[in-house]
């Protein structure tokens, strides 16, 4: 799993790429967030387009970072769902939980 970090505006978008997974992911993933969040970025974009599977503890930590997110103040949404991640969400019943956008242009301008 590998992350980058790119700003639009006043948010902050995470590129993920690779598995989220036990130990592939899962506490990158966290730390990233609390690196974000320490810099006072409260409007933060997953981009999953790069992740073609998540397991429980990856989806356990996506829904821990909304959670730690939004304790700070901010908004976590999602962009770029691949059909199975999206298909886990649906399954799961969590896509109704999270905002999720198929466009980074449209997805940006929701923060507004």
């Amino acid at each position: 799993m590998q992350i980058e970090e790119r700003a639009s505006g006043n948010v902050m978008i995470l590129d993920l790429q690779g598995k989220l997974t036990i130990g592939d992911g899962d506490e990158l993933l966290r730390d990233k967030i609390n690196s974000v969040l320490h810099r006072d970025h409260r409007n933060l974009l997953l981009n999953l387009g790069g992740v073609p599977y998540i397991d429980s503890a990856g989806l356990g930590e996506i829904v821990r970072t909304y959670t730690t997110v939004k304790n700070a103040g901010g908004s976590l949404k999602l962009l770029n769902l691949g059909s199975g991640v999206k298909d886990l969400l649906v399954t799961t019943k969590l896509l109704t939980v999270f905002e999720s956008f198929e466009t980074e242009k449209e997805a940006v301008a929701s923060f507004s």
